[in-house]
Formats: C-alpha cells, structure tokens, sequence
C-alpha cells in the first residue's frame, strides 16, 4: 500500500497530568493533537493513527476495583479494559479529527476500526509477566486480590508499593489489517491498533479468545506498517529528536541514522529498556521488512518532520 504513513501517538501524550485527568481534559490534549495530523493529511499524506493507553487502563482498571470494593460488581477484565480505552480514545481522535477537517474544508473521512491482535499462547512472558499495570496496593491489600484471583502476580515496584503485573507479548498478526487497507482505499483517515490492539489468542479450531495481556503499541504499529506495506512509520514521544548519552554532557540529538548506526546505539546501551529501546527496536523491525523510513519526534514537530526539518529520521 504505497505512500501510506503511519503515526503513533503514546497513551501519555493525551493526559495532561498534575491532576487534569479528566475525559474532557483528555479530549482537549487529543483536539491539540489532531491539528498536526490534520496538517500532514492536508499536504497529502494517506494516514493511519494508532495510539497507547497505558494511564487510560490504568484509570479504567482504578474503577472497576472500586465498584468491586464499594458495590460488589465484578472487575472488568484486562482485555474488556483495552477494547474499552479504544473506543473511548479512538471516538475523540475520530470526532476532533472529523471538525478539523470540517474547519479547513478537507475533503477526508475518518473513521475508528476495533483491531484484534493476535498473539502467540506460547510466548515466554505469559509464564513471566512484568508490565505493571493499574494502581498501588499495599501487602496486605494485594494478598486479598490474589486471594480473590490467585492467577494474579504482583510485583513490589520502587518502593511505592505492590502493582498487578500482567503479560505483554509480541504481537503476531493484525486480525483487522485487510479492512484498514479497503478503509485507506476509501479516503479513509483510519485509527487502529489502539493500546497496541486487543490481545486474542488462535485456539485449535481457529476461533479466537481474548486473553488478559497488554501488547506494546510500538511493537503492534510497526506489525501493522507492514502487513499493509506502509511507506513511513512516525512514532512520537516526548522529546523532539532521539539523543544517544541522554542526560550526559555530551549529550547528542540525531538527525538521520542508518540501521547499522542505530545497531551499534543499542548495543552501546543508549536507549532505555522501557521508554526509548522498543521504539528503536520497534523501528529496526520495521525497516528490516519492508519499510522506507522511519520517524521519532513529538506530535508539536509532526509537519516540519515529514518535510525532513525536524525528528530523527532512521533509514536503511
């Protein structure tokens, strides 16, 4: 699918923070966020929107465990959580996009595709999941959880006290992909893959269950950028370009690197395990495969990036 662009915006990238949480709060960070998509689709660009929700199944996951204590309804599993943040994130990227569009006169329809991701029930993190997800507990409290839910693990994390942790496995095939593309072919703006896709799993008669996980958003971009042979991957974070020696005096922002480059980087350790090091290796992925180029920048740097004035620019 030639010329095809794909960005990814993180799940933080849409919460304000410092107490503004809101889902109206929310909407005014997506309405900000939008105007730099709508500058790309205005130049030209086909573009398909992914998104993170790591706060968003934090918060949903938050509620479902006080109605569980206040009011005894059940808890909404972890699954049900991501397919509900995708909608939820998916319906305000889908209508402030729609009245962008509107106030410029852009002939584009937008429209939020629910994506199953597939992933495999034999991969090593559901025997040893790590991704904390949800909210703090103290002992006593998470060994009442685990008495209710005995598959439960928890972890004691920084101090701060003991958090659920769950598997985040990669991600093996977009259920979906084939109704992004007609989607595309239709004039479509299409979001998907939001959260990284709803985890569902292949049972031996080829029907598919969802199953409790989280997929990384990066990793399932990137699967999505090339089943549907996407041109051009941008995946945003918070800071304008990619540095190696972050943090140190000599402390370096990248403009265009290679594959073999961007190798050597990772190998001398400089991109985080967490933060920086999955969008690398998300991006190497991506371009090993069948990708053009790939750009990591903040969403205020989107349209100067695309025009090769701003980002890192990773190419073969």
């Amino acid at each position: 699918m030639s010329g095809v662009t794909i960005v990814a915006i993180g799940g933080n990238a849409l919460v304000k923070g410092n107490g503004f949480n809101s889902i109206q709060d929310q909407y005014e960070v997506v309405q900000k966020t939008v105007i730099n998509i709508a500058d790309m689709v205005e130049e030209g660009f086909k573009v398909v929107v992914t998104h993170g929700n790591g706060p968003q199944v934090g918060f949903g996951l938050r509620r479902s465990e006080i109605a569980l204590e206040q009011e005894g309804m059940p808890l909404i599993p972890l699954v049900n959580c991501v397919a509900d943040t995708q909608g939820g994130i998916g319906y305000q990227i889908q209508q402030a996009l729609t009245n962008e569009f509107a106030r410029r006169g852009i002939d584009k329809k937008v429209a939020t595709l629910l994506t199953q991701v597939e992933v495999s029930s034999d991969d090593p993190d559901f025997k040893n999941p790590t991704k904390p997800v949800g909210s703090f507990y103290t002992f006593e409290q998470s060994e009442r959880m685990k008495a209710t839910h005995p598959e439960w693990k928890f972890i004691e994390d920084s101090g701060r006290g003991y958090r659920r942790v769950v598997p985040s496995p990669k991600p093996i095939n977009i259920l979906e992909k084939d109704a992004i593309k007609s989607l595309i072919d239709s004039n479509f703006v299409v979001i998907a893959v939001g959260g990284g896709g709803i985890p569902v799993v292949q049972r031996e008669d080829h029907t598919y269950e969802g199953i409790d996980a989280v997929i990384d958003k990066d990793f399932a971009t990137s699967l999505l950028a090339k089943q549907i042979n996407a041109d051009t991957l941008i995946i945003t974070t918070g800071v304008s370009r990619v540095c190696i020696n972050f943090g140190k005096p000599n402390q370096k922002e990248l403009e265009v690197i290679t594959i073999p480059q961007t190798k050597q980087y990772v190998l001398e350790n400089h991109f985080p395990e967490g933060t920086m090091l999955p969008k690398i290796e998300a991006s190497l992925s991506f371009l090993e495969e069948s990708g053009m180029r790939v750009i990591i920048t903040n969403t205020e740097s989107l349209k100067d990036a695309i025009n090769e004035k701003a980002g890192t620019h990773i190419i073969k």
